[in-house]
């Protein structure tokens, strides 16, 4: 799986189901599906959100001669990252439910690159900007693929538990 977008979907029987919604225009329906498949996305969200909050970050040593101190932002860098995970919801189209990382929610000096490193177990990055000084951080390695396993199955039911009452209400 990705790591920037995590997507459940059951293509055929959602295309299907969104092709008949359609005919019918049971917007209520639909609007009920995209919110109970949200509720079934949520609880890999608030995980994925706090796994980023929490995740431990080791620096290399410093070497002799370098100075430290405090950080030229008051940004919090994992709070940032993790106010960045976002869910969407589709109904139409290529219907499902998708965790993903907004790069629009990311500051600009940070990308989404940035969590394919932490995924790998290593972040390397200017030491504050400074695209001279570089400095490299360690992680817990595959802790994103680690979220995603874990709620598969049970958003894969719950989706398919929708998918069944939404057939049930159009026939």
């Amino acid at each position: 799986m990705a790591l920037s977008s995590v997507q459940i979907t059951g293509t055929g029987q959602l295309l299907e189901l969104s092709r008949q919604l359609r005919a019918v225009s049971g917007a209520p329906i639909q609007r009920n599906m995209a919110r109970r498949i949200r509720r079934a996305a949520e609880p890999l969200h608030r995980d994925m959100q706090d796994t980023i909050r929490h995740l431990p970050l080791a620096s290399d040593a410093r070497r002799a001669g370098s100075r430290g101190g405090s950080s030229p932002t008051s940004r919090p860098f994992r709070a940032t990252l993790a106010e960045a995970v976002r869910i969407s919801v589709r109904t139409t189209g290529n219907p499902g439910a998708r965790v993903f990382v907004d790069k629009g929610r990311l500051p600009r000096d940070i990308s989404v690159g940035v969590l394919y490193q932490l995924n790998d177990g290593r972040l390397r990055h200017p030491v504050f900007g400074n695209r001279r000084r570089w400095t490299n951080q360690r992680t817990p390695a595959l802790w994103w693929d680690r979220q995603v396993r874990q709620h598969t199955p049970r958003m894969q039911s719950e989706v398919a538990r929708v998918l069944d009452d939404v057939r049930r209400q159009l026939t």
